[in-house]
């Protein structure tokens, strides 16, 4: 069998051409948002196979992310044809325009051209429209969570923001836009999927590096659960004090609720579903750091954004939308300017981070207790979770522990460390050793 190239299959010889390997996939991506690369077949189409290693697929990789703008993940194998070795390399993307080597090209039968400055402008205009979360998918109407997207509806009722009310789970997606040609779009599918199909990573780090971790978790679910499960991860392990000047107790986060929320909500609304990164989730000693994969908005910076009112620029305005009609977006293109706005008025210190690839909202924490107001109560039980998991981890790891190896990993008065201790003694998970001068406490 001869293979023959076309508008979207592109054959090489070998792996010593990927600079022209690359060319194709740009040219191919700009025509067709999809195609396919294949390593060991000749000009005349004929299979003569290559040597390779792991290695080889690892150097493609990186050719193709340092060389390719913006960046693609594609899939790339090996596979045996007609009994010989070939590398095959399969591409999407979804963005108005692809750049090898700082130039465009596009695919015209089988050749790949350089594309005009007036060509790029028509390409940007052509495929502005055309956005990954509109798309259609192969998701079917049972793999919905009916559950999810009734809570939803109601949500959207309390903030009037929405009109009617749950009938069924097809009729609603509809009315929600999130159907098109009888398909469920990508945008369903992230929102309100039962097969969970975003991931988000959440650690704990004991210091400001990554060095030593605390705690570390993987998430995955659907946009409207993640939301929900990401910011109580993140309340229950940042520090709270308690403000006993007026008549009432009232409890103060560290950092703005509303302005974490707003980067948990930034983070899923801007992120680039194509990519294989899950959203990003630190807690440092020092910081809170919530990062999503994709690129910030060219030739805008997100200052532009905080001090200027501009139009806003959605990667996934689908996804955007469904997120407003539930007022967990305030306002379009508000998310940075609120976030700005409610740390500067709590005191907190905050930035934002554009990465190669990716976008970092990073909330500084307090630094000491003396900064802390006089009528706050600084005997609060801060990072409680934290500390506990802590001794479990401890525990597995050496036979006993005392109070006192809490107390200093921690800086926490004796107090605070029975108080946790007490804690997972009742949850029956250690048991107290010893009298006296001489306790310890030991794995249940």
């Amino acid at each position: 069998m001869k293979y023959v190239e076309s508008e979207t299959l592109e054959l090489k010889k070998s792996t010593s051409e990927i600079n022209k390997a690359i060319t194709s996939i740009v040219a191919i991506l700009n025509k067709h948002t999809s195609g396919e690369l294949i390593f060991g077949i000749n000009p005349k189409g004929e299979v003569i196979g290559q040597n390779f290693s792991e290695k080889t697929l690892r150097d493609i990789s990186q050719k193709i992310a340092n060389l390719i703008e913006p960046r693609i993940y594609p899939e790339i194998k090996q596979s045996k044809i007609n009994n010989k070795n070939c590398i095959i390399v399969k591409f999407v993307g979804y963005e108005p325009i692809y750049y090898a080597f700082g130039r465009a090209y596009i695919r015209v039968a089988d050749e790949d051209k350089i594309m005009s400055a007036k060509e790029i402008e028509k390409k940007i205009q052509q495929k502005s429209t055309l956005k990954w979360d509109s798309l259609e998918s192969s998701t079917k109407i049972y793999e919905i969570s009916k559950e999810h997207l009734k809570q939803y509806i109601k949500k959207t009722n309390v903030s009037k923001r929405v009109s009617f009310e749950f009938t069924d789970t097809e009729n609603v997606l509809k009315k929600l836009h999130l159907i098109k040609n009888n398909s469920l779009t990508n945008a369903s599918l992230m929102l309100f999927s039962k097969n969970k199909p975003v991931e988000v990573q959440l650690a704990v780090f004991a210091g400001t590096s990554k060095t030593t971790f605390l705690d570390i978790k993987q998430y995955e679910g659907n946009i409207i659960e993640l939301l929900e499960s990401c910011e109580a991860y993140i309340k229950e392990r940042i520090n709270w004090r308690a403000d006993l000047s007026g008549s009432k107790r009232v409890e103060i986060p560290e950092i703005p609720i509303r302005a974490l929320k707003e980067a948990l909500v930034n983070s899923f609304c801007h992120r680039d579903y194509t990519a294989p990164e899950s959203n990003k989730i630190a807690i440092y000693k020092d910081r809170v750091e919530i990062w999503n994969p994709g690129n910030f908005p060219q030739g805008y910076t997100p200052l532009d954004f905080v001090k200027k009112e501009l139009p806003s620029i959605l990667r996934n305005p689908l996804i955007a939308n469904i997120l407003y009609l539930s007022e967990d977006v305030e306002k379009w293109g508000s998310g940075l300017r609120r976030i700005f706005e409610e740390c500067k008025s709590q005191g907190v210190k905050v930035k934002f981070d554009v990465l190669k690839y990716g976008f970092s909202v990073i909330f500084y924490r307090s630094k000491s207790e003396a900064e802390v107001d006089t009528n706050v109560d600084t005997n609060v039980d801060t990072n409680p979770i934290i500390r506990q998991e802590w001794v479990l981890k401890f525990l597995k790891q050496n036979k006993k522990l005392k109070s006192k190896n809490l107390q200093d990993t921690f800086k926490i008065s004796r107090e605070i460390a029975s108080r946790d201790l007490n804690k997972l003694i009742k949850q029956n998970k250690i048991l107290k050793k010893g009298a006296g001068n001489n306790v310890w406490y030991e794995s249940k």
